[in-house]
Formats: C-alpha cells, structure tokens, sequence
C-alpha cells in the first residue's frame, strides 16, 4: 500500500484558495487543493485570493495574498502605500478595520489558550484611550540602514531595506521624513525614541565607531508623574499603554496600605511605583530587573518611597532569597519569551503570593505560563486585552491569577 505525499507548492507558485481561520504572527491559514498547509499574509478570514508562495518548509508554505478576488466586508485600503507584499513589514493588518483588527487579535489570545493552556475563554481587544484611528501611536521606530546609508523599514522575514517617506503608525514627533530623508554614513541602523509628555525626542545611532545616544535620558509621563527612562530602555511604545496599564495592574491587585509587593521584570519601576504608592509606608515594595542602566532608571524614579527597594540580578536566583518571599502580591512583565518554569515554581511554592498580574505581549508565552501555573494550583481569575500596538498582530495582554485555596 502506498501513501501519496502531498505536495507543497514551491516558492514563486501563484495558488488560488478560500482563506481560514487566523493565525499567531499575522497570518491567515488557507489548504490547497493538495491539502498543504498556507500561511497567508495580506488576507482576511473568509476571503478567495490568489497567492503567491513567499516560502516551503517541509510542512507548510507561506504565501502573500497578490489579488483579492471575494474580499471580506472588513477589507479597507490600507492608509500606508508600503503596507503591501513586497512593501513594509512592520504592519500586519491595515487592510482591516479597526473592529476587525482587535477580533482578529481577540481570536489569536483565545486560540493560544485553548491550545496550549487548555482554556476556554471568551476574549475582548479594548482599544487604547483617545486611538480613534490606529495611527500616530508608535514613539519608538528602529529604522534599518540601507544601500549607501539611506534609512528604511524591511520587508516582512528579510534583511532587505524598504525605503519609505513617512511611517503613518510613528509618533508625529519621530519626524519620519527627516530620518529616511537623508544619508547616514557608516549606519546599521537609526533608532528614534520620543516623549509625548515632555516633547523629547532622542535619536540613537548603531554601526559607527561610536554610537550616538542624544539625549541618554527621557523624561516620559504616566500615572500622574515623570519617570526617567534611559533613551534605549524600554518603555510601552503606545503613549497611553503605560497609563492603562497602570491601573490595570492596581485592579488586577488590589493593593492595601501595609502589603507587600513584588514586581519583577521591573524596568524603570513604573508598576513599582504605583504598588508604593498604594501600599503605603506601612507596606513594601521589592522591584528587580537584570538590565543595569533601567536599574538605575528603576532606583531613580523610586527614591521618594524608601519602602520601595530595586535589585539588580537574575528573577530566578534573586526570589530564592528569604527576604524576598514575604510579598502576597505579584506582578510579572517578562520579556516575549515569558517566565522561566524556575520562577513558575517559586512563586508557587506554599506561603508564597497569594495574587498575580502578568503583563504579556506575547500570547503564546503566556499562554504556555499560565498553564503552568494551573498545573500549580493557581486560577485564571481574569484576563484583559489591550490594542496597545494597532495595524500589527501584537496585542498586550493582562492575566490575573489567583492561588486556590
């Protein structure tokens, strides 16, 4: 008896299929006749398009929707002229709507923690406070330095540079056109941060002898006051994320004077600082952070509260202190590749947090943590989604985890 292989179609093939489901990454899935699996960029669910394969692996494709032939009633014409195959691959879903965009994010949130988590959840993208157009939001742009050091965007899994007049999701005041309008010597790449709430605006510049920094520091706004954040630190590139998360952490928590809370990952210590704030001097605050500048930034912004000490090391080996597992509130804002199972199992261990926020912009990480946590005898007591990153697949998210009694 024999099995008949199926086959993939090989880059530069143009196929013809009804579009599925949505997909994590910005991608559509669609079967060909022959039953391989397409991954489809520039489509929407339910569309019939004619592709083009952009790539084969053993598996699958991957493909770019060239023309729409039964588009979606949610299909607009992208604002940007390079959001397109072939164009600028910093967008995902400009050929949407907004509504659409944030069902569609709502659907990849849910998918990820059915498959993974084993969870059920109905799913709700809230979209950032005063973003009626999705555009205009993004304050940090890593431009790449092209062919004789002309400043662009790369195209979507590639190396090569795009070259672009102006970027429709950047801040007004990264002044795109000043960027890509002129020549950068000696550049890999021009990175531009700004500060809506001070104006500042600092441009970095990589592959020179010696990189520019100018200014080291900006000075950003959020929950009622200035944090100094170093000009490569992070910070939420949307200008009203780091407010709405703020005080989605504070519900999510709970806080009462004389608490004890525990924010890893802590960055500039803007969690921290609200957790002091609400908390008290009766209560306390531990922050850490591993990165040494945003440590700085952390202990700077935290100096008027002596009950909120910052330490600087590794999450892991700093929570098998003592002193450090006293706290009954947790909050969590890792990286994309999420928490090491380590530090799942510390705070799991009994006596130990009663109650954690876990920031995420990466649905499956944290999809893949709160399961283990679940597996730990933790709760997912809630779970918010934020629009903080419109015309892109990313989409942050908020889970609350209660320990079972």
């Amino acid at each position: 008896m024999t099995t008949s292989v199926p086959q993939l179609p090989e880059p530069g093939d143009v196929v013809e299929f009804t579009v599925g489901e949505v997909a994590h990454g910005g991608w559509c899935v669609a079967r060909t006749d022959s039953g391989p699996v397409v991954f489809v960029r520039h489509a929407l669910p339910g569309e019939r398009v004619r592709a083009v394969i952009t790539q084969t692996t053993s598996r699958f494709a991957r493909a770019d929707a060239a023309q729409i032939l039964d588009p979606s009633p949610d299909r607009v014409p992208p604002p940007c002229p390079y959001a397109r195959p072939g164009g600028c691959g910093g967008c995902d879903w400009q050929h949407a709507g907004l509504p659409a965009q944030r069902a569609l994010k709502a659907a990849v949130v849910g998918q990820q923690l059915r498959r993974i988590a084993g969870i059920e959840r109905e799913v709700t993208v809230e979209p950032m406070p005063g973003d009626e157009t999705g555009l205009g939001w993004r304050t940090r742009v890593k431009f790449a330095a092209g062919r004789g050091g002309v400043a662009g965007l790369r195209r979507h899994r590639s190396h090569e540079v795009t070259q672009i007049g102006d970027c429709l999701i950047a801040h007004p005041l990264i002044e795109t056109p000043a960027v890509t309008g002129r020549r950068w010597p000696g550049a890999a790449s021009v990175e531009v941060a700004v500060a809506p709430g001070s104006g500042q605006r600092a441009v970095i510049v990589s592959g020179r002898r010696a990189a520019r920094r100018d200014p080291a520091h900006l000075r950003q706004r959020a929950a009622g006051r200035d944090w100094r954040v170093s000009a490569t630190g992070f910070w939420q590139v949307h200008p009203a994320a780091a407010d709405t998360l703020a005080a989605a952490v504070l519900d999510a928590l709970r806080p009462r004077p004389g608490d004890v809370a525990l924010d890893l990952y802590c960055g500039a210590g803007l969690f921290a600082g609200v957790l002091a704030g609400a908390v008290g001097p009766s209560g306390e605050v531990i922050a850490i952070e591993a990165d040494a500048g945003a440590v700085r930034d952390a202990r700077h912004n935290l100096r008027a509260t002596s009950w909120a000490r910052v330490y600087r090391g590794d999450a892991a080996a700093l929570l098998e202190r003592d002193d450090l597992s006293r706290a009954s509130l947790v909050v969590v804002d890792p990286p994309r590749a999420g928490l090491a199972r380590k530090v799942v199992d510390l705070l799991s261990e009994p006596g130990r947090a009663g109650r954690i926020a876990y920031v995420s912009c990466d649905p499956a990480t944290l999809a893949r943590d709160i399961g283990a946590f679940g597996a730990s005898g933790w709760t997912l007591e809630a779970l918010r989604a934020f629009d903080a990153f419109p015309m892109t697949h990313h989409v942050e998210c908020l889970a609350t985890l209660a320990r079972d009694p």
